[in-house]
């Protein structure tokens, strides 16, 4: 008969490895994505907003889940729980590296509008030129601030002062964007808290066992 609650660690512990390959895969991609040639405003913003991720410490925290993970598989192969506890200790760890990655973006959410500022004003012309068309607005704090760049949207000094920084949008752009990927570090967090509770349960089950085991072998049953 399978046991339910080896079962549920089972699951757990697939989960737990999901995590890291999902956050070793992101901050791979974006590592590498990070640095192209925007084609679009929404692209050139996404691409800065890149460049102020924390993607070696992903890629650090990633690499300890895989530790972790093979730290576990003695635990499933043997009734041992010593492998068990130390499981249970380095994932809390996990889950607290992956939040402190997760607040980290929380707070850059909020200061976006002040630290974008000189990312966008260090932007080559033709890149800002990007945001000012696809967010419509025309400089960043206003159109002198820095000087809009002329283009469609910003045609003259008179057209321009009538448009809204680019300020507001990219930072509402930034903050929605942002807040799904903070998100989701949160929730991985809470899967490193059911693996733990997992733990516990699994511990617990093979301790009543193993007392139970132990009262029939002096009752003269054997193991069960």
């Amino acid at each position: 008969m399978v046991n339910k609650v080896q079962a549920a660690y089972v699951v757990a512990d697939g989960l737990f490895l999901l995590m890291g390959i999902f956050i070793i895969g992101f901050s791979v991609i974006v590592g590498n994505i990070r640095d192209e040639i925007p084609e679009n405003g929404r692209q050139a913003a996404r691409n800065l907003l890149y460049q102020r991720f924390p993607l070696t410490a992903g890629i650090a925290n990633a690499v300890f889940i895989f530790l972790t993970f093979i730290v576990t598989l003695p635990g499933l192969a043997t009734q041992s729980r010593g492998w068990l506890k130390l499981g249970a200790y380095m994932t809390t760890f996990c889950g607290l590296f992956s939040m402190i990655l997760g607040l980290f973006l929380w707070i850059l959410t909020l200061k976006t509008r002040e630290d974008f500022a000189p990312l966008y004003w260090a932007q080559p012309a033709n890149v800002q030129q990007l945001m000012q068309a696809e967010f419509n607005c025309c400089g960043y704090f206003n159109s002198t601030s820095p000087a809009f760049v002329t283009d469609a949207t910003c045609s003259s000094p008179a057209a321009a002062a009538l448009m809204r920084g680019c300020a507001t949008p990219i930072t509402s752009f930034a903050n929605i964007f942002l807040d799904n990927i903070f998100t989701a570090m949160f929730g991985m967090v809470g899967i490193d808290f059911v693996f733990v509770m997992a733990t516990a349960c699994l511990l617990k089950d093979r301790k009543e066992r193993e007392r139970f085991r132990h009262i029939d072998e002096k009752s003269g049953y054997g193991r069960i």
